[in-house]
């Protein structure tokens, strides 16, 4: 729809667009969107904006998940007791058929591999800039 968007608006003499940042709003594309906004680096203001907390300094945690996290009911089943720490994650990329338990919290740079076909359990922990194979 963006794309198409940006053609209609180049059809029209002197239109122009503007840039909105990132602090006005929080934009939900993709389920890895969806993942870091249900995660702690992000909460809800008294006008009920979704916003990230003033820690991260206006940078959101970049995640990416693995394909097969691409519908949010898949997603959901990723995280069936809510959503990692991704307060002080950079970067998270998650590969493979996993479950993340309760209390899990990714710092820094993390990679969480499953190379087997089975069901993985990622337990209740800290992970500090590790690539985890399970």
């Amino acid at each position: 729809l963006e794309t198409a968007m940006g053609a209609a608006i180049a059809s029209f003499e002197g239109a122009g667009a503007i840039l909105i940042p990132r602090s006005r709003f929080a934009p939900v594309k993709t389920t890895n969107d969806m993942l870091a906004l249900m995660s702690d680096a992000y909460e809800v203001t008294p006008d009920f904006r979704m916003v990230l907390k003033p820690s991260r300094n206006g940078v959101p945690p970049v995640v990416k998940l693995d394909d097969l996290y691409k519908f949010v009911d898949n997603m959901k089943a990723l995280i069936p007791d809510g959503a990692p720490s991704l307060i002080q994650c950079a970067r998270l990329e998650v590969k493979g058929a996993m479950v993340f338990q309760e209390g899990v919290v990714f710092v820094g740079d993390v990679k969480v591999v499953n190379k087997s076909s089975s069901l993985k359990t990622l337990g209740k922990g800290t992970y500090v800039d590790d690539t985890i194979e399970l």
